[in-house]
C-alpha cells in the first residue's frame, strides 16, 4: 500500500474549512477519505479547573498537542490507524474517548493552525487556505458557537476580540504564505470545489504516486 496522499487545510475560525472537508468525505467516500481535525489535538487540561479552562487561549499554537498529531500522521504514512482524541467544546477539554481512523488512500487535517507548524506543514502533499472575510467570520462563529457549544452572544464576542482576532492576524494569517491553493470564500466557492473533488476522486481511485 502506498502512503496516503496528505491534504492540509487551514483558515480563520469559520472560514469554511470544515465544509469542504465534510464535503470531500460526502462526496469521495469514508472508505476512500480520512479527515482529521486539528481542535482533536488540544491539549489534554484535565489537571486544570474548570474556570482556568474557560479562560484558556484556544487560537494560539501553544494550545495544541503539535507531537501527537505528527505522531499520528506518521503512523497514518506507515499504513496504521490512530485514535483520535474526540474533544468536549463545552468541557473545554479532551472527553477521555477516541476515535479510529484509518490510513486511507486520502487524509485531510483541516484546523486554524494546519500551516503553522513546520513539521506538519512538512508532511502535505497540498496545502489549501480558506481565505474568508473576517465580518463573514464572526458571524458564522456567533451563530455556530451559540446553537452548537453552549456559548453565549456576550462570551463569543469577548473572545472574539481577546484571542480569535489577534491570534488570526499573527499566526493565522501569515501562514497563508505557506499554501499551493487559496480559495476564497471556502465550501461556498463551487468553482473551487468541484476542481479539488476531481483531484481527491482521481487520487482515491487511481493511487497517488509519492515518487
Amino acid at each position: 500500500m502506498s502512503r496516503p496522499f496528505m491534504i492540509g487545510v487551514a483558515g480563520g475560525s469559520s472560514s469554511g474549512k470544515t465544509t469542504i472537508s465534510e464535503r470531500l468525505v460526502e462526496l469521495t467516500g469514508a472508505e476512500h477519505l480520512s479527515r482529521i481535525e486539528l481542535d482533536s489535538y488540544y491539549l489534554d487540561r484535565t489537571d486544570q479547573p474548570i474556570e482556568e479552562r474557560r479562560q484558556a487561549n484556544y487560537d494560539h499554537p501553544d494550545a495544541f498537542d503539535w507531537a501527537l498529531l505528527n505522531d499520528h500522521l506518521a503512523a497514518l504514512a506507515n499504513g496504521a490507524s490512530v485514535p483520535v482524541p474526540i474533544y468536549d467544546y463545552a468541557d473545554h477539554n479532551r472527553s477521555g474517548r477516541t476515535r479510529e481512523v484509518g490510513p486511507n488512500p486520502i487524509v485531510v487535517v483541516d484546523g486554524i493552525l494546519v500551516l503553522y507548524d513546520r513539521a506538519l506543514r512538512d508532511r502535505f502533499d497540498l496545502k489549501i487556505f480558506v481565505d474568508t472575510p473576517a465580518d463573514v467570520r464572526l458571524i458564522r462563529r456567533l451563530q455556530r458557537d451559540v446553537a452548537e457549544r453552549g456559548r453565549t452572544v456576550d462570551s463569543v464576542i469577548t473572545q472574539y476580540l481577546t484571542t480569535v482576532k489577534p491570534a488570526h492576524e499573527r499566526f493565522i494569517e501569515p501562514s497563508k504564505r505557506h499554501a499551493d491553493v487559496i480559495i476564497p470564500e471556502g465550501g461556498l466557492n463551487r468553482p473551487a470545489l468541484d476542481v479539488l473533488l476531481a483531484r481527491v476522486r482521481q487520487i482515491a481511485t487511481e493511487g497517488y504516486d509519492a515518487d
